[in-house]
């Protein structure tokens, strides 16, 4: 159920609900802790203003519609390598990763058996498309759609995700 959704059911403000949404800070666990393949992949919203995007970069299982650990940061090796080290912190295992082609992830996930390309992405590409459907601050500028939202402090971002 979105913020929006709490809000109206119970009858208080967004604003309520995002300050208990940034209070309890609930930490999900993954429901495995091993994996045949995670999908890896990177995905962005506004915090802010449109000059200030932000990243969320994930680990999918495509057969369980799991997502697995994230993190939000920047789109550069850095933040890839924090993904790599929440899930090893988390004590996920698994046996490849499916990435794209883009460098920083080749580089942060070099020691894992990988799968590079589009078309092994599939699953992770499908997820991101339904979270552009479903979060409203997650939507992209369209034809027949309003201007892009965008959340205004970072906590409410993440919690916006959780």
């Amino acid at each position: 159920m979105g913020i929006r959704d709490i809000a109206e059911v119970e009858q208080i403000s967004i604003g309520k609900v995002l300050h208990s949404l940034v209070k309890l800070r609930l930490t999900p666990k993954a429901k495995q802790s091993h994996y045949d393949e995670l999908e890896i992949d990177e995905f962005w919203g506004y915090v802010g203003k449109k000059s200030n995007k932000v990243w969320l970069i994930y680990a999918y299982h495509r057969s369980s519609g799991e997502i697995v650990a994230w993190v939000f940061g920047k789109r550069n090796y850095k933040t890839a390598k924090a993904l790599r080290k929440r899930i090893k912190v988390l004590g996920i295992s698994y046996n490849l990763i499916a990435i794209d082609d883009w460098r920083s992830f080749k580089k942060a996930f070099r020691t894992d058996i990988c799968r590079i390309g589009k078309e092994f992405t599939k699953g992770i590409e499908g997820n991101n498309c339904r979270l552009r459907h479903r979060i409203r601050r997650a939507f992209r500028r369209s034809c027949n759609r309003p201007a892009t939202r965008f959340s205004k402090k970072l906590e409410n971002h993440i919690v916006a995700f959780e």
